[in-house]
């Protein structure tokens, strides 16, 4: 048995009113040298939803829903919350739970797969607040292991898949699933450098990385039973055009595919735990707009949020750590998987940045 003394629910962090917004965006590209000009061209995605991310919202109700199942369990351990954007701010939170006497903390990143933003940078701010707090040695700060093809994510998007499959033939009847449906599953591009990088090197997934290799075996899972044609799409990329970063994009692979005879298209954002700006924005508004532009149907599949199956399946995820559960005895959908307790060394560098100081996993 392993002991901690709290779940720390890290979360990214998003803006909630208009004064918010830049700041915000601030936070998220420091370092990075961003003009203000581009700044602004994103801050309209979140004013045009008066200044408000719902991700804090979310992880609100999502804290919510941990605690309620942690408690159905007869698992006593509270459930802490902090952003690496914005407030509640990681080190204000850790801060917090060494007043109270939480000193072993158990993270849940809200972010699947395996990649420098979706995990390793989550571990070097970890890393930072416990620095910046005078905490280091002091407070313990392990992670769950990246939860891409557990079952508790992985069963909500099956079933929206399935469920948006059937709107469609409901909407257009005669249609063709096999010829005239297509499913695209959608997440974050990344920097092709760094996507390379996902994952330890010494499991040889490809020029693209665990990243897209973790998409492609979910996504596959996902379809499997199914025969509408499939494909792992990218968005809300942010790099300059110099720098290659992971494609096709949404919208590009939507524009080719009336010329297949495809007339209705499945949306899964499965890069994805909550319906947060990047969701709202990039697919509901951006790319349901390309669809109809082309003269498709579209249907959008939710992300796991809140389910219960979702929040059930972390809540094992602890269980896992706080029972020391061996990794032949833990549930992988894929091949891939279980994925690792303590991150692989060089495991997921940024390419540009370089390694600094990180905790849950090996050196560097």
């Amino acid at each position: 048995m392993t002991s901690y003394d709290a779940i720390l629910l890290a979360g990214f962090g998003g803006p909630e009113g208009q004064d918010d917004v830049i700041p915000f965006l601030r936070n998220v590209t420091r370092g990075r040298g961003i003009p203000e000009e581009r700044l602004e061209e994103v801050a309209v995605h979140y004013r045009h939803f008066g200044g408000i991310s719902p991700i804090n919202q979310q992880n609100r109700v999502l804290r919510a829903a941990l605690q309620a199942e942690l408690d159905r369990r007869g698992i006593d351990l509270p459930v802490i919350w902090g952003n690496r954007n914005w407030a509640p701010y990681l080190p204000d939170t850790i801060a917090e739970a060494h007043a109270a006497g939480q000193d072993r903390l158990l993270a849940i990143a809200t972010s699947a797969y395996s990649s420098y933003s979706g995990c390793r940078q989550y571990r070097e701010d970890f890393a930072q607040a416990l620095d910046t707090t005078g905490l280091t040695g002091t407070v313990q700060i392990d992670k769950i292991r990246q939860f891409f093809d557990h079952p508790g994510f992985v069963t909500p998007f099956i079933t929206g898949v399935r469920q948006g499959l059937a709107d469609i033939e409901a909407q257009i009847p005669g249609i063709d699933l096999a010829t005239e449906v297509e499913v695209l599953f959608s997440t974050h591009s990344i920097p092709s450098t760094d996507a390379a990088k996902s994952g330890p090197a010494e499991r040889g997934f490809g020029p693209d990385g665990a990243y897209a290799a973790q998409h492609l075996a979910v996504a596959d899972v996902i379809m499997q039973g199914l025969t509408s044609p499939w494909q792992l799409v990218y968005q809300s990329r942010s790099g300059p055009p110099s720098m290659p970063w992971l494609e096709p994009d949404i919208n590009d692979a939507i524009a080719l595919l009336p010329a297949r005879g495809i007339r209705a298209v499945v949306i899964v954002p499965l890069g994805f735990v909550s319906d947060h700006m990047e969701v709202m924005w990039d697919l509901d508004n951006e790319a349901t707009e390309t669809a109809k532009e082309h003269g498709l149907f579209s249907v959008r599949v939710p992300t796991p949020g809140a389910d219960p199956v979702y929040v059930s399946g972390l809540i094992d995820l602890v269980e896992e750590r706080l029972n020391d559960v061996p990794p032949a005895d833990r549930p992988a959908l894929t091949n891939l998987g279980p994925w690792y307790d303590v991150c692989r060394p060089g495991c997921c560098e940024n390419v540009r940045l370089g390694f600094k100081p990180a905790v849950a996993g090996m050196a560097p």
